[in-house]
């Protein structure tokens, strides 16, 4: 086995382009993450399954938390539905405007 030699440095890890004889005495995949750019929110939950794996809380099986997924496509408002059924090529301007008039002012209730 071979690994890198790293300096550690309070929660700094430097890593000295060495290859040395024998294994690691610990992972460095996160630093490593940090290093390649990967969003911090993802080092941060790897952070957060090392913590566990260390203390010895994680049981393997047991289900992440599902994180916050935002709505993309909210339902569609009612309006939406008539405004493709409208037939604008047999409205005069002035019925258009009323049907447009009376279609903005439900939106906005």
């Amino acid at each position: 086995n071979y690994n890198l030699a790293v300096v550690e440095e309070g929660d700094q890890v430097i890593f000295l382009h060495k290859v040395v004889p024998g294994g690691a005495d610990r992972s460095y995949g996160i630093h490593v993450a940090q290093l390649a750019g990967v969003p911090r929110p993802v080092i941060h939950r790897a952070e957060e399954l090392l913590a566990q794996l260390e203390s010895g809380e994680f049981r393997p099986g047991t289900p992440a938390p599902r994180p916050y997924q935002p709505v993309l496509f909210a339902d569609e408002h009612p309006v939406v539905e008539e405004l493709r059924e409208l037939d604008i090529s047999t409205m005069t301007p002035l019925e258009a405007i009323n049907v447009l008039y009376e279609l903005q002012r439900r939106v906005k209730e």
